[in-house]
């Protein structure tokens, strides 16, 4: 059976230890909910990883948002590069859903622009949790929408075995009837070819390419190829085909679901009939037959998850199956930045029905396309197995729950535009650390013996020009500099303003591309950028241990960007750097930031105290920038990129890591045959190698 093994140079320090124990013992003595109130810096990944490798069970870990996802699943791959650790968040880059808008009588038909690399690792995900136990996986919330039935998923795959018997031509109908489509000349993901006894094909999972070679109705071989050179990579004794997308049903079910729709249809037809929407009626009756035909036809339709009540069998209003659903019973379940992520969770069924409800009322769906939809926050919570809710700042309901073990969320408005999260009631930390309950887990001491960051409050008058001065002092240093700004406008103006001044800067919202944000947040580290200016992406979970400034740009304007929960989380940014400290601008003390203030001055006490009884000398945190083994998350190669960086500022460290990411965009560029980008930039990496030596730098 697979095991998780935990890879690390580093023992459990600090508070670690204490927090390892004290969350198995709890989960082991059968607690459904626990809490680990760790600190920015306290090694709160480090603290999950060793949790899941003692309790062996398959992981769930959900985040907030995209880019913390991928910073955690990149941080557990490291931890079990043995084991099968994934990513799952939503594979859309661009997504306008179906709607309609009455007033002015406009239907908006849905249109997405689907991440081909992020699909590949959403099917890589579900099968392995079908194939194997040791699977962590990290997700956004996507995790609780509609995803196609998983017991349909695995009986619908089919084991190829070498030397086993099987038709040619009745593997290829059954790879059409598991989504796969032909294509003779170009091979991509999702797709197979057949030319005489040789059949290939790009799973949904992968990037490499099946071959399958018959003599007569035998498998005699099977063999993995790198998709670009052609290459032999291994040879295969047996392999499984899963389904290339989620949303699959056997033919049986198919044709069930299709009399089931008609029935639907017919009832729904009269309804709006009797209400006088002929309209209405005759509107969802085309679109419903088309769709039916379809589905007839080719056992798929766009928009077929509308139907997946019918697909799957389920009754009106039964919730959908999630990807929680392709989790053995058993799972553990890591709620990271807890505060954020349970109310995000708990906001997004009432915002998708109030969509939905529209275009049921006026003919665009059948009503059954109501239960294409996430989660209630009260079906989420009866699929949890065990939780644990992670968070340097526990909101109510996660303390509540741990100290109740029960729970009842229910968020008190949908999102703000351009809003992560929905606003909980925050806990008093000093008050929470005086409970003594076993399922309430306080990790405060970090191994590194860092502090929490100094803190100072400056006018907002000149707040910008006092900004600069402060920002090329760090930089002077090697150091890196975070900024908070109340509005994405702000954050795009002010990082104009920064470049004119001749300083490296770049902004992060949610705008910016979930895979570009990676590339970004690894650019700073490597000093590419000093800078980065942000709203609310800046926040919770990002490791950067190179920052020592966090600036926070009108932090008397009090809401939910200027929350105690946010100040708290904004100033860990700089808990990883010895300097370590956060400059609040602003023209009066608020209680949110008296509080913050306050709470960070209690933790530097006992982070203080628990130095000297231990003999430590606070150092900052070290760590490798490392590439993902997430794929698709390496720069495009572009001849731009290679020229941009000034490697005359990069000290030796960054000069190492910028050198090795060129390496690696010049194999790519050569595997993928583009010859004269590679050749621009092997020159690139001997100019660099002759300005180190020149500058007496040694690589």
């Amino acid at each position: 059976m697979d095991t998780f093994r935990l890879h690390s140079k580093f023992q459990p320090a600090g508070d670690q230890p204490k927090a390892i124990e004290g969350l198995v013992k709890s989960l082991q003595t059968g607690r459904r909910y626990q809490t680990l109130l760790g600190v920015t810096g306290s090694g709160k990944t480090f603290t999950m990883a060793n949790v899941t490798q003692k309790l062996q069970r398959p992981t769930l870990v959900i985040s907030h948002n995209k880019t913390l996802a991928a910073q955690l699943a990149a941080e557990f791959q490291d931890f079990f590069p043995d084991n099968a650790v994934h990513y799952f968040v939503s594979y859309y880059d661009y997504y306008q859903p179906e709607a309609y808008i009455p007033r002015s009588d406009t239907y908006i038909e849905k249109e997405t622009q689907i991440n081909e690399e992020i699909d590949r690792l959403r099917n890589a995900a579900t099968q392995s949790l079908l194939s194997r136990r040791d699977v962590l996986i990290c997700a956004s919330v996507s995790c609780i929408y509609g995803l196609g039935n998983p017991a349909n998923y695995l009986e619908l795959s089919l084991k190829i075995k070498k030397g086993s018997a099987y038709k040619r031509d009745k593997l290829l109908r059954r790879l059409t009837d598991l989504q796969y489509h032909r294509n003779d000349l170009e091979l991509e993901r999702g797709t197979y070819r057949a030319q005489g006894d040789i059949v290939e094909i790009i799973l949904s999972s992968e990037d490499t390419i099946i071959r399958m070679d018959f003599f007569g109705d035998e498998i005699e071989k099977i063999e993995r190829l790198d998709a670009v050179s052609g290459h032999k990579i291994e040879d295969l004794k047996e392999f499984t085909i899963f389904p290339a997308k989620h949303f699959v049903t056997p033919e049986d079910q198919v044709k069930a679901a299709i009399e089931s729709i008609r029935a639907e249809l017919a009832e729904r037809l009269a309804e709006l009939k009797k209400q006088g929407k002929i309209l209405e009626a005759a509107r969802l009756e085309q679109r419903t037959n088309f769709d039916l035909e379809m589905l007839a036809n080719t056992g798929f339709v766009a928009g077929i998850e509308n139907y997946s009540r019918h697909l799957d069998g389920r009754a009106a209003g039964e919730p959908p199956s999630t990807l929680i659903d392709y989790f053995p019973d058993d799972f553990l379940l890591f709620i990271d930045e807890s505060h954020q992520t349970v109310p995000q969770i708990g906001a997004m069924y009432e915002g998708d029905r109030s969509r939905k409800s529209t275009l049921v009322d006026y003919g665009f769906r059948l009503p059954s396309a109501m239960d294409n939809r996430p989660l209630k926050f009260s079906e989420f919570e009866k699929k949890i197995n065990q939780a644990i809710f992670v968070s340097a700042t526990p909101a109510k309901f996660e303390i509540e729950a741990s100290l109740t073990q029960k729970a009842s969320f229910k968020p008190k408005r949908l999102l703000e535009p351009g809003v992560t999260g929905n606003s909980q009631p925050a806990i008093d930390s000093h008050a929470l650390s005086l409970l003594p309950n076993p399922s309430i887990i306080e990790q405060i001491i970090r191994p590194t013996g860092l502090l929490d960051p100094t803190i100072e409050t400056k006018p907002i008058k000149n707040q910008v020009d006092d900004l600069i001065e402060q920002i090329k002092a760090r930089i002077g240093n090697h150091e890196r500099v975070l900024v908070a700004t109340l509005t994405k406008r702000m954050a795009e103006e002010l990082t104009e303003y920064l470049k004119e001044d001749g300083i490296k800067v770049q902004y992060v919202h949610s705008d910016v591309d979930t895979f570009e944000r990676l590339e970004i947040l690894r650019d700073l580290r490597l000093g590419v950028y000093d800078v980065l200016v942000g709203i609310n992406l800046l926040r919770e979970g990002l490791d950067l241990p190179e920052v020592s400034l966090v600036a926070i740009l009108d932090a008397d304007k009090e809401g939910f960007l200027r929350s105690e929960t946010f100040f708290m989380q904004m100033m860990g940014r700089a808990a990883r750097h010895i300097n370590g400290h956060v400059i609040m601008y602003a023209d009066k003390i608020t209680g949110s930031m008296r509080r913050a203030i306050d709470e960070t001055g209690r933790r530097r006490k006992l982070q203080e105290a628990s130095n000297k009884k231990r003999g430590i000398t606070p150092q900052s945190i070290k760590k490798a920038v490392a590439d993902s083994r997430l794929a698709g998350s390496k720069k495009e190669i572009a001849d731009e990129d290679t020229e941009k960086k000034d490697v005359t500022e990069m000290d030796k460290d960054e000069l190492k890591f910028y050198l090795h990411e060129l390496e690696e965009q010049m194999d790519l560029a050569a595997k993928g045959l583009e010859f004269e980008a590679a050749a621009r930039i092997r020159d690139r990496i001997a100019e660099i190698h002759k300005l180190a030596k020149l500058s007496g730098k040694k690589i």
